[in-house]
């Protein structure tokens, strides 16, 4: 049985430690906001609540479910993650691959790659931006939310870098076996690579998810708003002159910040789903014993 130092010990008594205050110092905000929003309206505006519910009450998330257009804007939003997310990793493949490639494999490379590195450093503008998205026909369709951002360059670097990392042996022994490009891609890059993509893909998740500029100023009607739009200018910026009686019925059980929390928690709670099921690829090395020597 192998012995363990003091030393050792201590060393992993610090550092469990030290994680662990990291950890609650993550979670425990989380679990005061849905306390927050879980407490009555007197509880919340006086400041009683802190890591459990005071007063316990629904009346915050039936005052922001009870909207259609709540729910009709997840779906807007729910569709352009969908779509937004598998437009962009198909692309950032399809770029990242080559790019990954010598300079004897693929001609110009470095001029390529530099013309990405480029629209990084510098940008047309928003007027640009939006004059281009205008002329395109996109504006006010669910298009717009998706095809101006569908290549986001700093996916490219991420996954390019990766690429470049995988041992050339196996994409050398798919050439052997009469394989080309295209399959060394998809059946051999692709597979290795499931950490980068993972992490890529939250990236793109949480970007499409929390955008929402974007959808301000490029959906007319705001029945096309995806949900953090709405939030911001539905929940956030309430108009109480547009109430309905139903609505200033639901508004007297809940104050400002209880059902400002209840936003924020249904904002994150979908990303605090998936993010459990693509942890598991942060940490595995699916590279090691890739290649048999």
């Amino acid at each position: 049985m192998n012995h363990v130092s003091n030393s050792r010990r201590l060393f992993l008594l610090i550092n469990y430690t030290l994680l662990t205050i990291v950890a609650l110092l993550c979670f425990l905000p989380i679990v005061h906001i849905l306390a927050v929003s879980l407490s009555s309206k007197g509880a919340a505006t006086a400041g009683l609540v802190k890591l459990w519910p005071v007063d316990f009450t629904w009346s915050s998330y039936e005052y922001v479910l009870n909207k259609p257009q709540f729910l009709i804007s997840m779906w807007v939003t729910v569709q352009r993650v969908i779509l937004g997310t598998g437009i962009s990793m198909l692309l950032t493949l399809l770029v990242a691959y080559p790019l990954s490639k010598e300079p004897h494999q693929m001609k110009f490379r470095t001029a390529y790659a530099w013309i990405f590195v480029f629209t990084t450093l510098f940008s047309g503008g928003l007027i640009p931006w939006y004059m281009t998205v205008r002329d395109t026909g996109l504006i006010d369709t669910l298009w717009a939310l998706v095809i101006p951002g569908a290549l986001p360059v700093f996916n490219v670097i991420l996954l390019l870098n990766f690429f470049r990392g995988l041992p050339k042996e196996v994409e050398e022994s798919c050439f052997m076996d009469g394989g080309g490009y295209w399959t060394s891609l998809w059946r051999i890059y692709a597979p290795l690579s499931l950490p980068a993509m993972a992490t890529v893909t939250l990236f793109t998740i949480v970007g499409h998810w929390n955008s929402w500029f974007d959808g301000l100023i490029l959906m007319n009607s705001p029945e096309k708003y995806p949900l953090s739009s709405y939030l911001q200018t539905v929940i956030v910026q309430e108009n109480l002159s547009n109430m309905t009686a139903d609505q200033a019925a639901a508004m007297a059980d809940v104050s400002n910040r209880t059902f400002k929390a209840a936003q924020i928690f249904i904002g994150s709670l979908p990303i605090l789903l998936v993010y459990p099921f693509l942890q598991r690829y942060f940490v595995k090395g699916i590279v090691l014993g890739s290649v048999k020597g």
